[in-house]
């Protein structure tokens, strides 16, 4: 055989075996996750994603993190014509909106035979997708400033820390959640009647408040020190809280605290729906919620998840407190949120000092 016969011959063995490798290439799907950034972002990267990833080879997650639910509901509505997001993570009365406007489809048995396993408090009526965490409010509070843990909502009252206190307002749902406890404070324990004696007495804190809208998150001026007092949820005060040097400390009041849901969404006419899928059904294992509650102290909505996980890690989560919670109905609170924004901004935020 001639050098050049031999090169040619080669050349064709190196572009067959080139060809033959090209389909593995082409298999591979990549999935859009849209959740929320920071260290949510982190925490699930490592917790889920990267597991997720390692146990199907042949699918890619992408991690697009967004600071609130707001903001991904607009974004979907701006792709709705070509969406290029899977899977969504977003607070159960936002998935509710996407959900009414036909953004999302249905998360059943089909999707994940893991559905049947969840806490009923999983599966909001109207909703598409299905609870991937459970979160609760908290008292935050700076362990130099305030010594002794406080035991009740109403050391926010106290007129001790006048101007010293943080609290995220709304539209954020932590607003929301402390007007319902406050209206329970009040004596009035159904809020779908009406809020008003708790926007009353929100009214009577709020000369005690320094900031509405904490920066760049509730959890850091109070850790180090601008303020006393706040409100936050407990997974990220639980993080917050242990890291080195952290002032930041956390307490479940006794008249209890309310829970926040987030759902995984499959996003209708996504790229990668089977693969969205088969993602969607690894989240709501009991392998993966467990790892999640262990690495940032959400509680799993999978019923089965519990046994996985270490009692140390699930007495700092809302499954260690589930009679301390006050039912909310957050489809009915999204129906009456926005008379609650318009009375916080006419009768509560003015004030403030």
């Amino acid at each position: 055989m001639t050098m050049m016969k031999r090169r040619t011959a080669l050349l064709g063995i190196s572009a067959l075996a080139f060809a033959a490798s090209m389909p593995a290439f082409a298999q591979e799907k990549t999935v859009t996750l849209a959740a929320y950034s920071g260290i949510f972002q982190d925490h699930y990267t490592k917790a889920v994603v990267e597991p997720f990833m390692k146990a199907h080879p042949d699918i890619k997650v992408q991690f697009y993190g967004m600071p609130n639910s707001a903001q991904m509901l607009g974004t979907l509505r701006a792709q709705k014509a070509s969406p290029q997001i899977d899977v969504m993570i977003m607070d159960v009365s936002v998935a509710k909106a996407a959900t009414d406007e036909g953004l999302f489809d249905k998360v059943d048995e089909s999707v994940s035979k893991h559905v049947a396993d969840l806490y009923p408090a999983a599966r909001a009526e109207g909703v598409g997708g299905v609870g991937v965490t459970f979160d609760n409010l908290v008292l935050l509070y700076n362990e130099d400033q305030v010594k002794t843990a406080p035991t009740s909502w109403n050391a926010l009252w106290d007129k001790q820390y006048a101007g010293k206190v943080a609290i995220p307002a709304v539209p954020d749902i932590q607003g929301t959640t402390l007007t319902i406890i406050a209206n329970k404070m009040a004596g009035e324990e159904d809020y779908k009647k009406t809020v008003e004696p708790g926007i009353k007495k929100l009214g009577e804190l709020a000369p005690n408040v320094q900031t509405w809208d904490p920066r760049p998150d509730v959890y850091t001026p109070i850790a180090n020190g601008q303020a006393a007092l706040g409100i936050g949820w407990n997974a990220r005060a639980q993080v917050y809280s242990d890291a080195a040097g952290s002032k930041l400390g956390v307490a479940l009041p006794e008249e209890g605290s309310g829970f926040q849901i987030n759902t995984i969404n499959l996003v209708k006419n996504s790229p990668a729906n089977d693969a969205a899928k088969t993602f969607i059904d690894y989240a709501l294992s009991p392998e993966a919620q467990a790892a999640f509650t262990e690495a940032m102290f959400y509680a799993p909505t999978n019923s089965k998840a519990q046994e996985k996980i270490s009692k140390e890690a699930l007495a700092r989560t809302a499954a260690g407190s589930m009679d301390d919670m006050i039912g909310i109905d957050w489809i009915a609170v999204a129906g009456i949120r926005d008379a609650i924004t318009e009375q916080w901004r006419r009768r509560v935020i003015p004030l403030s000092r």
